[in-house]
């Protein structure tokens, strides 16, 4: 055959450049990451953590944050995923210099650091202000359901909890009974004692289906002492916010009193029968999804800056509800970029009396103007406009809004809502893949879903800045 074909050798000794940095193009998110980790990024906190001289070597911590930020903002997420792809990937093995640190150790020096590695959040957005990228002109607010690592299959109600209760005690005691018989019998015989509790056994150890329902029980006690301490927590708070209001109409004020009406709500409390808990991941809570279906979750909190989609405050709560987090968001999007926005955009699942009444005061203290959804609307459903005239006097705060959501600055501001925030959650759940959370506890969700904001607010800087933008954050 006379046709030339390119060189071709499978055996040849080397597959890759002799220098890592011609195994990327120029331009490429790997080299963004590798220049913010070693030159900008503060990693002040992850290396004061290693003070112990002795032991082998660990790895540099750059390396790892350079591939848990890498991976968390291209969705490789799982340590498993990415010691296989610093093996298979060769924007990874840029990353970690052809090294390649075992799931282990990356899931370790996750756990360990996440705090640090949630500290990124706040890094991204100074870095973000000094690029001019945060304007704080208006945000929006809203709340995401994210899976929590765990089945809702693994979740008990306390009805059933207390009845479940009863009948492992009762099997315990059966099992008691029974292996205080077998333990009569093997002092009698050692043929009997091997067989029971096996040759190198001793006499006072339990049979392994009796040690099995004495854990057992103690899941499903601490669920139960879970559920009753958040019920008693719920009512107390509520018993004293109730006395408040009584002291603000009588206009007194009597701390103490405010006190014992919660110690007397919580000593009453009671769980509701259908009040669960979760033995894998007990913090997490049975949730109702945009899809309409119930998962086992974390709201997952998010105020977003309009200009360039920056995430300007993240959390995460155990409560379904978005209501309670009206005021602390703004209050952590405020104290991360040092800036009050001037306007405020909030569903209606934020709407509350508390909440009118802190957007109120919001307005008059900082200048922030809220625009918050009264009400759901149907599908294709437009919002009529506003009455003629002048509202009245003795108009609820709610009705105020109704009204001003109506005006047509209103309708034109809050317009703006989902193309603020929605498409923020669309590109963390699909570019990153964060749609389940892979840390269990509240604290490990928070850590996570604060290093994917992180991760998405970096994603920005590199879309905006490139890697040329480097040099002026280093400056």
């Amino acid at each position: 055959m006379d046709k030339t074909f390119r060189a071709f050798d499978p055996h040849q000794v080397l597959l890759l450049p002799p220098s890592l940095d011609d195994w990327l193009p120029e331009g490429h998110l790997a080299r963004f990451v590798a220049d913010l980790v070693d030159e900008v990024l503060d990693l002040g906190p992850v290396l004061a953590d290693y003070t112990e001289k002795r032991g082998y070597p660990p790895y540099d911590p750059r390396l790892m944050v350079r591939l848990l930020v890498y991976g968390y903002t291209t969705g490789i997420r799982s340590s498993r995923a990415i010691e296989r792809k610093c093996a298979d990937d060769v924007a990874f093995r840029f990353l970690a210099a052809d090294q390649a640190p075992d799931f282990r150790s990356i899931a370790r020096f996750r756990r360990r650091h996440l705090d640090a590695l949630a500290d990124l959040f706040t890094q991204s957005l100074h870095l973000a202000a000094k690029l001019g990228m945060v304007k704080m002109g208006r945000v929006a607010l809203d709340g995401t359901k994210l899976e929590a690592n765990a089945s809702k299959h693994k979740a008990m109600s306390y009805g059933r909890l207390v009845d479940k209760e009863e009948r492992v005690e009762a099997e315990l005691a059966q099992l008691e009974a029974k292996a205080a018989a077998l333990l009569a019998d093997a002092e009698a015989t050692d043929e009997a004692e091997d067989a029971t509790f096996g040759v190198d056994g001793k006499d006072m150890d339990l049979p392994a289906e009796l040690d099995r329902r004495e854990k057992r029980l103690a899941r499903l006690q601490a669920a139960r002492a879970q559920i009753e301490a958040e019920a008693a927590d719920k009512t107390r708070r509520h018993a004293e916010d109730k006395e408040r209001r009584r002291q603000d109409r009588a206009r007194t004020s009597d701390e103490q009193a405010v006190t014992d009406a919660g110690e007397a709500g919580a000593a009453k409390a009671r769980p509701k029968p259908k009040a669960q808990a979760n033995f894998t991941d007990p913090d997490s809570r049975i949730m109702k999804n945009s899809d309409g279906a119930y998962i086992q979750a974390y709201n997952a909190q998010a105020v977003v800056d309009e200009a360039h989609q920056f995430i300007t405050a993240a959390d995460v709560t155990r409560n379904a509800s978005d209501a309670l987090n009206y005021t602390t968001m703004l209050d952590q999007s405020h104290a991360n970029t040092g800036r009050h926005p001037k306007q405020a955009l909030v569903d209606a699942g934020y709407c509350s009396e508390t909440n009118l009444e802190a957007a109120r005061d919001r307005q008059l203290a900082c200048g922030t103007d809220t625009f918050m959804a009264t009400g759901r609307l149907a599908h294709d459903e437009q919002v009529p406009p506003a009455p003629r005239g002048r509202i009245t006097k003795n108009a609820t705060l709610k009705e105020r809004m109704a009204r001003k959501l109506r005006t047509k600055p209103g309708r034109k501001a809050y317009s703006r809502r989902k193309a603020i925030v929605e498409p923020v959650f669309g590109q963390i759940m699909t570019c990153q893949n964060g749609r389940q959370l892979l840390l269990r506890g509240e604290d490990g969700a928070r850590g996570e879903w604060r290093l994917l904001a992180a991760c998405h607010n970096l994603r920005k800087i590199f879309r905006h800045a490139g890697t040329a933008g480097i040099a002026a954050l280093a400056s």
